[in-house]
């Protein structure tokens, strides 16, 4: 077993939960205090990106017992799909941490206290004990042995980020990990943010706010009423909306004729792309798209989480080696016809799920029954990100919310064509809705509205 001067690794295992499978370590601090560490994906900072990592305070009675005079026990249960979600973290679980660092006991009688009136710290302190006891040398100790030199720290308590960093740990950024307020925890996540300088909701960057639903009514810098403009409408659309992307040529073309579409559009244009992922909780593609442009996916341009990544393949033909299907970077749904073997996984990474999903006449899926089949696994927030002929049909079925048509200044001359449906006999009949249009760079986005003629065919 390896070790660090402040702690001792003592055993490794595998742990499977509902958020996934993470390893499991074991470690000894020199006090005698015992921590866990659940991991996911490779150790060492030659990975890339700083790990996205938490520091849990054990808290019986949140994380075990339910309680809601806190937020710790969903704020474990989010960290854990967090970190799953991105496919590399970790989650250390922090013992002698109760509390506050008091102990079990001594917590419960600040309980007491706090039934007759005193906020958290002023019970801490009338027991005798300063508001924090808590030390995080060991918290540095697991994340240098295991290789995470930096990392995306989750976390609202600024004081964690400056413990370690004293003890030689990169925080290359922090995210604010809010939950819900309840009735009977309001008090106590009031005085963490008065008292102890936790984040506040209204006081987190906007686009941290927009990806995790929160539309503020106003704001003040030009950056962020841009932000507020053109993605607060998806943001608030609730947990049912279904929106599609398609960047294209002048001359309406998504690919060259050999099927490449890396890159129609500029850098801006990825961006927003990647804005949007952020803001579903699926991204549909077709086989042809993996096949031909091997896309990841995932949020990389700004902060947020991965999407659960869904692949249209009736007849299972993308490779188990192209990267959804086996970097691990976020939870992939490999949706194959009814007739292919439901095993069919052919090498593919422990984060795919293989669907079986119904043919039409056509050799298509029905887009509601995909829908359907997202709704049940609580996927209700959907960008269909391509091919042409899959948004397409998500179009012509009426189930399209939103299209962000981003059209690029270039000639492709002759390739693959974007949207094609079964359109109207004379322009007067032609489906006009509602638009907004931003500048990209050098590319131009049009968002179109399609939501008052969800149910009508186009």
């Amino acid at each position: 077993m390896t070790s660090s001067p402040l702690v001792d690794r003592v055993v490794e295992t595998t742990l499977p939960t509902r958020h996934g499978t993470f390893r499991l370590l074991g470690y000894r601090d020199t006090l005698g205090h015992e921590h866990a560490a659940l991991v996911m994906g490779h150790d060492g900072a030659s990975d890339g990106d700083p790990a996205l990592v938490r520091l849990h305070s054990e808290c019986l009675t949140g994380d075990a017992l339910g309680s809601r005079r806190c937020d710790c026990g969903e704020q474990l249960e989010l960290s854990l799909a967090l970190v799953a979600q991105q496919g590399r973290g970790a989650v250390l679980y922090l013992r002698g941490h109760e509390g506050r660092g008091i102990g079990l006991v001594e917590k419960l009688r600040a309980y007491a206290l706090q039934d007759e009136g005193l906020d958290t710290v002023d019970a801490n302190v009338a027991l005798g004990h300063p508001a924090d006891a808590r030390d995080y040398a060991a918290a540095a100790g697991i994340l240098l042995d295991l290789g995470l030199h930096s990392v995306v720290l989750l976390s609202s308590n600024p004081a964690k980020q400056e413990a370690l960093q004293a003890f030689g740990v990169h925080v290359a950024d922090r995210r604010s990990l809010i939950v819900a307020d309840r009735a009977e925890n309001s008090s106590y996540l009031a005085t963490k943010r008065a008292r102890m300088q936790h984040d506040d909701p209204v006081d987190r960057p906007l686009w941290d706010r927009l990806s995790e639903g929160d539309v503020p009514g106003q704001v003040v810098s030009s950056s962020d009423r841009m932000l507020l403009q053109r993605y607060g409408p998806l943001a608030d659309a609730g947990p049912r909306v279904v929106v599609a992307q398609l960047a294209q040529s002048l001359d309406g073309f998504i690919a060259s004729r050999t099927g490449k579409a890396r890159f129609v559009s500029g850098p801006q244009d990825r961006e927003h792309l990647h804005r949007l992922r952020a803001l579903v909780d699926a991204v549909v593609v077709g086989a042809s798209t993996v096949a031909n442009d091997d896309p990841q996916l995932t949020v990389r341009s700004v902060r947020g989480d991965n999407p659960v990544r869904v692949v249209l393949d009736p007849r299972a033909r993308v490779p188990a080696s192209a990267g959804v299907m086996s970097d691990g970077a976020a939870r992939t749904l490999w949706v194959q016809a009814a007739d292919e073997a439901p095993s069919r996984r052919r090498g593919a990474g422990q984060d795919v799920e293989v669907v079986s999903l119904p043919l039409t006449a056509q050799g298509r899926f029905e887009p509601e029954q995909v829908l359907s089949m997202l709704a049940e696994r609580g996927l209700g927030r959907v960008l269909v990100e391509g091919g042409g002929v899959t948004v397409s049909t998500f179009l012509h079925a009426g189930l399209l919310d939103r299209l962000y048509l981003t059209t690029a200044p270039l000639l492709i001359g002759e390739g693959v064509p974007g949207i094609r449906y079964s359109g109207a006999d004379s322009l007067s009949q032609a489906l006009r809705p509602p638009v907004r249009r931003y500048q990209l760079g050098d590319d131009v986005c049009t968002e179109i509205t399609l939501s008052g003629s969800a149910n009508r065919s186009v």
